[in-house]
């Protein structure tokens, strides 16, 4: 697909509650863009903030024309915002950073060498990672080799969703419909080239974390159940082992029953057995279910999401537009 641009550069900044972060991500984007020497845009998509992140913005978009306010009408979703920038785009490359600085805006300049040395598809891979709990450490460690195991799929390990993506992938990723996103599986799922930049993740450098344990295991359903349908084979191995394993105790109970004089007092093994295999069940129906519910977004067909405005200083962006 050919796609002629005045726009060299978009960087993408999904932001919810930011208004701490918002000068000081914004100070450092711009001086990062401005040593690039090539035109670009800054697009601020507003995830449903409830603080001043959107007045921020826009008085900085005033003064800015390179700065682009994009208002969802409510909270969609950190993958939807990322999405919902790549869409409205216009760069030859697309760089999507989170506002909390963690991910440093120097390192673009790396992913934009490593672009033009012919890579589509430059992400940030973690060496370390500041201010994170061990907790959080050792649970994202073994969902990203856990995912790497399950699906078929090379989704990089100890990544986020701190990338550049060259116009063509760009594209692609705008023909992906499905609605429980996995930005980064669905980003290696397209191929082409692709190559890492390695980097120290710093803390936060004001605020809270906007993906708590809630968010954090939404996010790895979403990612299992969508590069993998390992979870349902799994469930029918474990079903048909433990039927195996129920119908063996069958036949002990009924050779005990013919051939010794062994009984069984009371209804305790019976009780065990019955919370087992229900326990059983009702995971193998979670599993299942997870992959229904999926199924059901899909099929409704509703918008990814809903854009109440775009505000810009650029003259063929100063209109409201609606999704």
């Amino acid at each position: 697909m050919i796609h002629l641009s005045a726009v060299r550069y978009s960087v993408v900044i999904p932001v919810y509650n930011e208004e701490e972060v918002i000068h000081e991500t914004y100070g450092r984007l711009k001086n990062v863009m401005d040593s690039t020497g090539a035109s670009y845009e800054l697009l601020f998509v507003n995830d449903g903030s409830r603080d001043r992140t959107a007045e921020l913005i826009l008085g900085i978009g005033e003064k800015d024309p390179s700065v682009t306010l994009i208002q969802f009408s409510r909270n969609f979703g950190h993958q939807v915002a990322i999405t919902a920038g790549m869409d409205y785009a216009k760069g030859e490359a697309v760089i999507v950073i989170d506002a909390d600085l963690q991910d440093p805006p120097e390192l673009m300049l790396e992913m934009i060498a490593k672009w033009k040395e012919g890579y589509d598809v430059v992400y940030a891979k973690r060496s370390e990672r500041k201010g994170e709990s061990l907790f959080k450490r050792q649970t994202a460690s073994i969902f990203y080799r856990v995912l790497k195991r399950m699906t078929e799929i090379d989704i990089p390990l100890d990544t986020g969703d701190f990338r550049l993506l060259d116009r063509k992938v760009c594209d692609e990723m705008k023909r992906l419909p499905e609605k429980n996103r996995y930005v980064r599986g669905l980003v290696s799922w397209v191929g082409f080239r692709q190559t890492a930049v390695e980097y120290v993740r710093d803390e936060r450098y004001a605020g809270e974390s906007k993906y708590p344990l809630k968010k954090m295991l939404k996010l790895s359903m979403d990612g299992m159940t969508s590069f993998s349908s390992k979870p349902l084979k799994a469930a029918g191995i474990m079903g048909i082992l433990i039927a195996a394993a129920g119908f063996i105790y069958l036949l002990v109970v009924l050779i005990e029953k013919w051939f010794t004089d062994v009984t069984v007092p009371g209804w305790s093994s019976l009780i065990a057995l019955q919370i087992l295999f229900s326990g059983c069940i009702l995971m193998f129906l979670g599993v299942i279910g997870e992959y229904l519910g999926r199924i059901y977004d899909e099929v409704k067909q509703r918008p990814l999401y809903i854009v109440s405005a775009v505000y810009s200083k650029k003259p063929e962006d100063q209109q409201v537009l609606r999704r």
